[in-house]
């Protein structure tokens, strides 16, 4: 029925075959069925922007901005568009304001960083009590090779631990990091383009040489990589170990790399390699060396220093130059060093103390004269 409808329409136009070299499949459709856009040309066609804004608003409709806009074309003696017609412009502005571009990253340029949604569980042997453990997952964005640990909570102390151990892991460090809005990457401003870092985030940053572009709010396309590696972390790892049972947050870790060594191995679907042999190949030459030392998160308190030119923390003493005496000080304090400032300069540096409460931590260079005199004589007699 279709060919003899396309004969006799061919005949009561004088087509025949062959036809010209200039006629196209198009111009052929066009002329033998052309579609009825006289209405369409002559109608009034809705304002694209004003409309889009008027969604945003709570309770404002497609039929009530329809409704509005026949009233409108009605005052101005314009055709108005039936309500179908006017939702497919709407629909068309909509995919055009969608469109996506792939950016294309550069080897050991950028690690995006977040936490899974979906805990993992860990029981208390003793008492058979449920703990939920956060997976921390990152990304390299060019290669996709991942790394996951698992953490009892998602504070500050965990948080940076992570960043630690994911450093190690990949044995270098990216240009940039991308992590999420969470509090202990990010103080909330009101201004995007200038946001405040977390005090220790930014310190860390500053110690491994890296830059910190938080992704916008409510824009998972800003780390797109790691977002979906999280839905895979999803499947492979957390799903995969469902059936299982830990007791520890330990047991826990020693799956998770044993599942996490497998993903990163498995062969891509849609391109030669994995992730693993694109990182080592392609990406890890890039990255930048790791310090000497690694980050390690520090805690900051004041503390007045006393007569004897000590300050007191959590029991113990450490002595700074007597010049400061009754002064109040900034203390860093990690787990292996103490450190104390006076106006952002640094004043003495000591080696942290563990054990007996009232432990001294004395530097003869900090003592008045009279007093270095006295302990070198005590020394010299003893």
């Amino acid at each position: 029925k279709t060919i003899v409808k396309i004969q006799r329409r061919a005949k009561e136009l004088g087509i025949s075959w062959p036809l010209e070299d200039s006629m196209t499949d198009k111009s052929l459709e066009n002329l033998m069925f052309p579609k009825d856009q006289k209405n369409i040309s002559n109608k009034r066609l809705p304002d694209l922007v004003h409309t889009r804004n008027e969604l945003l608003k709570n309770g404002v409709s497609k039929k009530l901005l329809w409704t509005e806009y026949l009233e409108e074309c009605r005052l101005n003696g314009n055709d108005p568009l039936m309500y179908s017609q006017f939702c497919h412009y709407l629909l068309q502005d909509e995919q055009k304001r969608r469109a996506t571009m792939h950016i294309s990253r550069k080897p050991g340029e950028q690690v995006e960083v977040d936490w899974a949604g979906d805990p993992a569980k860990i029981i208390d042997p003793d008492t058979g009590v449920v703990t939920e453990a956060y997976l921390f997952v990152s990304v390299m964005t060019y290669s996709q090779y991942a790394y996951v640990e698992a953490f009892i909570n998602e504070k500050q102390r965990a948080w940076i631990t992570a960043h630690v151990h994911m450093y190690n892991h990949f044995g270098g460090v990216a240009k940039i990091l991308v992590p999420d809005n969470c509090k202990t990457a990010v103080v909330h401003t009101k201004d995007w383009f200038t946001p405040k870092l977390n005090a220790p985030y930014h310190e860390m940053a500053e110690h491994y040489g890296t830059a910190i572009i938080p992704a916008r709010v409510r824009k998972p396309k800003d780390k797109a990589t790691v977002e979906g590696t999280v839905g895979n972390i999803s499947t492979w790892i957390t799903a995969a170990l469902r059936n299982e049972q830990f007791f520890s947050l330990e047991e826990l870790n020693a799956a998770i790399r044993e599942k996490l060594e497998a993903f990163n191995l498995r062969t891509f679907q849609k391109k030669e390699g994995s992730r693993w042999s694109l990182f080592r190949d392609e990406e890890l030459p890039f990255l930048s060396p790791l310090p000497a030392t690694s980050y390690e998160l520090a805690d900051w308190k004041q503390a007045t220093v006393q007569f004897n030119y000590h300050i007191s923390l959590e029991g113990m003493l450490y002595s700074v130059p007597y010049e400061y005496i009754k002064r109040k000080v900034d203390v860093r304090v990690t787990d292996r060093v103490l450190e104390v400032f006076y106006n952002h300069n640094r004043i003495a540096s000591h080696k942290r103390l563990y054990g007996r409460k009232g432990q001294y931590s004395p530097i003869l260079e900090h003592m008045p004269p009279d007093h270095q005199k006295y302990v070198q004589w005590n020394a010299s007699a003893s």
